[in-house]
């Protein structure tokens, strides 16, 4: 089976209606990119449409699967539909056919950057997306320079996203495609698309080769050059040269989340605001933050880190010791971190709520899927830290 997003928007009369957009699943192909096989068809039908009034799936799929066949579309309808075709919708087979043309390579791409970044988006991106935005939000006391109101803030919030997920893209294309990581997505992540077989990793490594110096021209752009050359050396640092795999791994991490949450705060605020001395100390405390819990993301994985002999703290000092020391130092930083920025109990609620779930579900659920679970409380109780200059600016 074949996996694609292809769209159909076709606009017939606009006096008289608008043709709606149909939305096609198919599976890549193994090979690569290739539009063949049949489709399964979600549409959007506006009401005043005669042509899609009735049975509009079984008509969309005649026009998809004829445009891909090359066959006329009215050639396997019924006579009534045929002269219904012809009168009511006589441009749908050339507008889906311009419009299939368009739009295939587009939503391809953007479905293939889905699957490499997928399980580091809610985890990864939208976390460092969040210091960014929150960190901004609390200028006056993390950076020098004018500073921007709710609004352009706001507007800036693309920008902070588009730095993380292109950069985090990097990461993963780099990550995803060595054979001791192959082997371990077998085991843990079977639905990453080059163990899924929707692209080859040499595929991937001729793809880098575009996407790398995209990273540093958009890094460039945005003025947080400096952080996105050295997010691409820990990069290399952490899958080529297999530092992900040594009991390096988790300041390689630490150090990246600095250099992300540094240049994120740094796009939110624009070119013209400076990271200054209590920006900086904050900013190294995340990472250490990082450094002493990071290891829960291990936890789940186990089985496949195993295979590939990776050297995290849950498999050399074991998982008894891994979940203490993450209890322990959870606890620390939701203390600490309130107490850093001088904040009220509220401060401390924010933090410490989250942090205690992440905490009991060290002690009491042990099981992959469960850890699964801790991870993304873990992630969300980062953000709970990140809210803390806020908090003290607004003097609660």
């Amino acid at each position: 089976m074949n996996i694609m997003i292809q769209g159909v928007k076709s606009i017939g009369r606009v006096h008289t209606y608008i043709c709606p957009l149909a939305v096609s699943l198919t599976l890549y192909n193994k090979r690569g990119f290739l539009l063949e096989g049949s489709s399964s068809v979600i549409s959007i039908c506006m009401c005043n449409i005669p042509f899609l009034r009735c049975q509009p799936r079984r008509r969309l799929d005649n026009l998809l699967q004829c445009q891909q066949s090359g066959r006329s579309t009215t050639s396997t309808m019924p006579e009534k539909e045929k002269n219904e075709a012809k009168t009511e919708f006589p441009m749908c087979q050339e507008e889906a056919h311009l419009a299939l043309s368009l739009l295939d390579p587009a939503v391809l791409a953007l479905r293939l950057i889905w699957d490499f970044t997928e399980s580091n988006f809610a985890t990864f991106v939208i976390p460092n997306t969040s210091f960014g935005i929150l960190g901004a939000l609390a200028s006056p006391v993390l950076t020098d320079g004018p500073h921007l109101s709710a609004a352009g803030i706001l507007r800036r919030t693309p920008l902070v996203v588009l730095f993380n997920w292109y950069n985090v893209l990097n990461f993963d294309l780099a990550n995803q495609r060595s054979p001791e990581s192959l082997l371990e997505d077998e085991l843990n992540k079977p639905w990453r698309p080059i163990v899924a077989g929707k692209i080859t990793a040499e595929q991937a490594r001729r793809l880098m080769l575009v996407t790398i110096p995209s990273a540093l021209l958009l890094n460039y752009a945005l003025g947080v050059w400096r952080q996105g050359v050295f997010i691409l050396i820990i990069t290399w640092l952490y899958n080529d040269i297999r530092g992900g795999d040594e009991l390096v791994r988790d300041p390689l991490i630490s150090i990246a989340y600095g250099l992300f949450n540094s240049a994120s705060l740094e796009t939110a605020t624009g070119q013209k605001n400076h990271i200054n001395s209590t920006g900086i100390a904050w900013i190294a405390m995340i990472s250490g933050v990082i450094l002493t819990t990071m290891q829960i993301q291990d936890l789940k994985d186990q089985a496949g880190d195993r295979t590939r002999g990776r050297k995290t703290v849950a498999l050399v000092l074991g998982d008894v010791a891994s979940r203490a020391s993450i209890v322990v130092f959870v606890c620390l930083w939701s203390f600490i971190c309130p107490f850093f920025w001088g904040v009220g109990p509220l401060g401390y609620v924010i933090s410490g709520t989250p942090g205690a779930i992440v905490a009991l579900s060290m002690i009491i659920k042990r099981n992959p899927q469960d850890d699964a679970r801790s991870w993304k409380w873990w992630c969300f109780w980062t953000i709970t830290l990140y809210i803390q200059p806020a908090v003290h600016v607004a003097g609660l």
